[in-house]
């Protein structure tokens, strides 16, 4: 059931801005494997799935609205929406091939690129693709909550963004809850009450989003987004997305018995980041009613093993992601001593192959399609 109300909900930590050695968008290119993997779903899922006449664009010409939500400062998020339109445009001149007349050319594209507040639009818009083809307009605010006036969207995308919860409930925060996550910053899914805090604050995020979408999504209109899960009985620390964000906890560990950081700083920090298996998120899609579930897929595993990526690199990677919450919780005068340690750990600790091999992680690739009233 759809809520009415606009449910902006806290939390802002956007990626590193700018193009400086630690910025996104000089370290996302795991990210970007991603959205090149998710190309051929696009694909097919507008060619199969895209009803254009229903949505209004026949015999003439018209403005196709999509948006991006979570995207960040690029240049992935260009990628993605060049994707979407080369396909709508593929899709538009199959529907139109017995008329000369008519060609991609008639359809317009209006693209709205959403993040937080608190993301570097200045460097969003400042690196566009100057040869783009559509018309580029940035909209600020947490996707957890109404950005669009009803039936306004004819396409939503996301990418890499929904894992991304918009808080961390109490219960893992306080020392007298059987949810209290001592000695770890994730959901490792070793600690039942940790999981179940975790998973409840997922769903409510994940109902906000969909309840805001389906009346943004005009009926008809899709949404495909790409995130994290895990298959069923594997635990998040068992990925490999777990075992580095795990690791990096152990430094903060270590950093408190150096005397380098406060213990208790360090129990009361938590990365607000959650993988559901499909399966959960299949539950979530279905009790909202909204949407149809059009494809839910297993993406390709993206090529690591040919990144073998240095330490610095992967330092830099993570730090892209996380310098935001490290740097809210543990203060500026800390980020560079608690990234430069997590370095020279990693470097005495682990061989990426290693790291990757299992990893458990899958890609989850989704297809919904607004229900038609």
């Amino acid at each position: 059931m759809v809520d009415e109300a606009a449910n902006v909900l806290p939390g802002s930590f956007p990626m590193v801005g700018g193009d400086g050695d630690y910025s996104y968008a000089k370290n996302s290119s795991f990210q970007r494997m991603i959205i090149d993997a998710a190309k051929e779903m696009i694909s097919e899922s507008i060619f199969d799935k895209l009803d254009l006449k229903s949505l209004g664009f026949d015999d003439t010409c018209g403005t196709f609205k999509l948006a991006d939500f979570g995207c960040s400062v690029g240049p992935n998020t260009f990628i993605a929406v060049q994707n979407i339109i080369e396909a709508v445009q593929t899709k538009y001149r199959a529907d139109h091939q017995d008329n000369h007349q008519n060609s991609s050319s008639a359809l317009e594209f209006q693209v709205f690129f959403n993040d937080h507040y608190g993301n570097d639009f200045n460097t969003l818009f400042q690196t566009m693709p100057p040869s783009r083809k559509y018309f580029a307009f940035g909209v600020p605010g947490s996707f957890h909550g109404r950005l669009f006036p009803k039936s306004s969207l004819h396409f939503a995308n996301s990418s890499s963004s929904l894992n991304w919860l918009s808080k961390i409930s109490k219960e893992i925060l306080d020392s007298r809850s059987p949810a209290w996550n001592k000695g770890s910053i994730i959901c490792s899914g070793l600690v039942k009450g940790v999981s179940e805090a975790y998973s409840a604050q997922f769903k409510n995020d994940t109902e906000a989003f969909l309840n805001a979408r389906a009346h943004e999504l005009v009926p008809g209109g899709l949404i495909v987004f790409v995130l994290f899960s895990l298959p069923n009985g594997v635990p998040m620390i068992d990925s490999n997305g777990g075992k580095l964000y795990g690791f990096l906890g152990s430094c903060l560990i270590d950093m408190t018995t150096k005397g380098l950081i406060d213990e208790e700083k360090v129990d009361s920090f938590n990365i607000p980041l959650y993988f559901p298996t499909a399966e959960e998120l299949k539950a979530i899609i279905e009790r909202n009613g909204c949407f149809r579930i059009e494809r839910m897929d297993k993406l390709p595993d993206p090529p690591l093993m040919r990144l073998k990526p240095s330490p610095e690199s992967v330092t830099s990677q993570i730090r892209a992601v996380f310098e935001g919450v490290v740097k809210e919780h543990f203060g500026y005068d800390l980020v560079d001593k608690i990234f430069n340690f997590f370095t020279a750990k990693f470097a005495e600790n682990f061989i990426f192959g290693e790291l990757i091999k299992d990893h458990n992680n899958v890609n989850l690739f989704v297809l919904l399609k607004r229900v038609i009233n």
